[in-house]
């Protein structure tokens, strides 16, 4: 049996097959590189087995299942690849090591926290230099305009329109490039910063609209290593199932408070989280739901006000004398429930709905009771009234 070809050569004929059509596969050029190194190493001239991708996924230095669950999802399509060029190759079921994604609960920021970390940046070094001024830009354009944290960083000169409140950003996830208007507030904090920056730097060693106090550009490492030590310095911690807040999470409370005001204000979700989607770049509008089920606030809100909706609907139903028996399927439709028992839970849930039904079965009992007397009194079975001569 002839030795396979060594995996590196493998990976970087797939690597160069896929960046042709378009792919940058940063990340995960990065893992099969890894995973090539390794089997090299471990078992020079053998095929691709399922052994070897499972001793390898689980050498992670972290040791968590959902790390080595996501190294054999990035293996996958090179596996099938590779199974084209090397028929040798095992095939990788999928899921082995269970789900390859960790759903985080994100830290939502409050207002106060929000103002609290821009008010820190002040004590950043050197103290009144460019490095302050430039990361309190950088997170108070995060926390109005919820975009992804290495996206500002990204922004050149051009790509700020002072005049018109208007980022290009170019060529973000997914290839993908968009327009964010922004506020005239804080259109006006942007302008602010690139005159106090043009100021202490004469002559920039990049183009980039965020600089470092060299004139070099802010990379997104200098600004995450400013806010761990604004998150430090704050005395923020891990609150149970919580991660230690993070700056992606600036995007989340964004989206949160757009949504928790819009549902407050009583505007159609459905309909204006198409353009919210846009705005942040998603490439799906499912994209953009997903921070409706993640943030436990947000998805109270929706089930209190759906809730209401309900309530409102069965209460006036009760109180209009329309058969609820007879009706209560077209709702259940409306609402999308399997089954009209899952909406009969609707009336045993809400006390002000309850409390109209029990009137309601009271009347009736009443009213059925006297009926029934008037029957009794009346019917040869149970005697006539006397009557007087």
């Amino acid at each position: 049996m002839r030795k396979a070809a060594p995996m590196t050569r493998h990976v970087q004929a797939y690597l160069s097959l896929r960046r042709a059509f378009g792919f940058h596969l940063n990340i995960a050029g990065q893992v099969l590189q890894a995973f090539a190194r390794f089997a090299d190493r471990e078992a020079a001239g053998e095929p691709f087995t399922v052994e070897m991708a499972l001793r390898w996924a689980q050498s992670s230095s972290t040791g968590k299942q959902v790390t080595a669950a996501r190294r054999l999802l990035l293996l996958q399509p090179f596996a099938r690849y590779l199974r084209i060029v090397e028929p040798l190759t095992e095939v990788l079921p999928n899921r082995l090591l269970g789900p390859a994604q960790y759903r985080y609960i994100p830290h939502i920021y409050t207002d106060a926290e929000i103002q609290d970390l821009l008010k820190a940046t002040t004590d950043l070094r050197p103290r009144g230099g460019l490095r302050a001024q430039s990361v309190l830009t950088y997170l108070g354009l995060l926390a109005c305009t919820g975009m992804r944290p290495r996206e500002p960083l990204r922004l050149n000169r051009g790509d700020v329109d002072l005049q018109g409140n208007i980022l290009t950003v170019r060529q973000t996830k997914f290839s993908k490039s968009r327009i964010v208007v922004v506020d005239p507030t804080a259109a006006s904090a942007l302008r602010e910063y690139a005159s106090f920056r043009d100021r202490r730097v004469s002559s920039p060693q990049s183009a980039a609209f965020f600089l470092s106090d060299d004139g070099s550009t802010l990379t997104y490492k200098k600004a995450l290593w400013a806010f761990q030590y604004l998150r430090r310095k704050l005395g923020w911690v891990k609150k149970q199932e919580h991660q230690l807040p993070r700056l992606y999470d600036l995007r989340h409370s964004f989206v949160c408070r757009r949504l928790l005001v819009w549902h407050r204000d009583c505007i159609d979700v459905q309909v204006a989280l198409p353009s919210l989607s846009t705005y942040l770049g998603h490439v799906k509008v499912t994209d953009t739901y997903w921070y409706v089920t993640a943030i436990p606030d947000l998805m109270n809100t929706v089930s209190e006000r759906f809730e209401r909706f309900v309530c409102r609907r069965l209460l006036a139903w009760h109180r209009d004398g329309i058969d609820v028996q007879v009706a209560l399927p077209s709702l259940s439709t409306y609402l999308g429930h399997v089954k009209v028992t899952d909406t009969y839970w609707y009336v045993t849930a809400i006390p002000d709905l309850m409390n109209t039904v029990s009137e309601r079965f009271e009347r009736f009992v009443y009213g059925a009771g006297k009926e029934q007397q008037d029957v009794q009194q009346n019917h040869p079975a149970y005697g006539r009234p006397s009557v007087s001569r």
